[in-house]
């Protein structure tokens, strides 16, 4: 009885210590001709335990300004007595009334979900955020026109980190045209941190929230296609 009482003392204090750890993540990104990489780095307990995730990039095509990806397609086949084929459906009133239902379903449980994100975000904390880039297309006209739209790109990413994020420092943001010559060049770090007991808790919530909140439609979405 007594080594029971002390594993299960020492299992509390294990549980409690994994709830209370931070996690900062680092992502650091850089984008400088061929030489592409995003990194996410895990680091907790002081650096005791990490965990590095590479992430390649999609490759330029050099015949073209074309993006080499590779993507899995499945295509469907249709019938042939299905072509041509008129259809007609009546609407009635009860159906109406059921689309209404479905769409306030949908969107409750849009704003449900959204909910629980923004819950999490607020308990992230920005330590660091630097983005540095430069640009330019070889005219100076035009380079300026892309250099202003970087900007408002910019400040509206930052604008939403700050409104969904705890935000602990200022943002180190450059923008550096270059007018004759064609350049594209971004370095982006950040660093966030949060503890482990918020994420579980944001997970347990979205799993409780899918099981028990699906939308229940009225209406079948796929009835005209199986009619």
């Amino acid at each position: 009885m007594f080594w029971f009482i002390v594993i299960l003392l020492f299992l509390l204090f294990l549980f409690i210590m994994i709830i209370l750890t931070k996690i900062t993540v680092t992502l650091d990104l850089n984008h400088s001709g061929d030489n592409d990489h995003f990194k996410i780095k895990f680091r907790a307990w002081y650096g005791l335990i990490r965990y590095t995730i590479d992430i390649p990039f999609v490759k330029v095509d050099d015949t073209g300004p074309n993006l080499i990806v590779k993507q899995k397609q499945k295509l469907g086949s249709d019938s042939e007595h299905n072509k041509g084929k008129n259809k007609e459906e009546k609407v009635t009133p009860d159906e109406v009334m059921n689309s209404l239902s479905d769409v306030k379903e949908i969107t409750q449980h849009i704003v449900g979900l959204h909910k629980i994100v923004k819950r999490f975000l607020k308990k992230v904390k920005v330590k660091k955020l630097e983005w540095h880039s430069q640009l330019g297309i070889g005219d100076a006209a035009h380079t300026g026109l892309l250099t202003g739209a970087a900007w408002a790109i910019k400040g509206s990413v930052i604008g939403i980190i700050s409104q969904y994020m705890k935000l602990l420092i200022t943002p180190v943001v450059t923008i550096t045209p270059e007018f004759n010559r064609l350049c594209s060049k971004t370095k982006l770090q950040c660093i966030i941190q949060f503890r482990i007991g918020q994420a579980m808790l944001a997970g347990i919530r979205f799993i409780k929230y899918w099981k028990g909140g699906r939308p229940k439609l009225k209406n079948n979405p796929f009835s005209f296609f199986t009619n």
